[in-house]
């Protein structure tokens, strides 16, 4: 499942923030603008979004490489050309 891994990363790494991702700014100018008013609530929130990040690193590494189980891979296969969703 390669491919799927590498989309899930992709989206995982977004959820996070990252810099590059569409959400970063966003969550960056929210924090400066909040330190600027008041430190405690900067200081909670930016608590917060590392206990997200946190998480979506563990749902990450339990999704993908979760409990190994070779009888219930076999069933399955990778994303193909046809589970790209639907063509406009």
């Amino acid at each position: 499942m390669p491919i799927f891994s590498t989309i899930f990363l992709f989206f995982t790494l977004a959820n996070m923030s990252l810099p590059g991702t569409s959400s970063f700014i966003g969550e960056f100018l929210i924090l400066v603008r909040a330190f600027q008013r008041n430190s405690l609530v900067a200081t909670l929130a930016a608590l917060g979004m590392i206990l997200g990040a946190v998480y979506s690193l563990w749902l990450y590494n339990r999704v993908v490489s979760g409990n190994f189980k070779p009888n219930f891979i076999l069933k399955f296969s990778d994303l193909n050309s046809g589970s790209e969703g639907p063509k406009a």
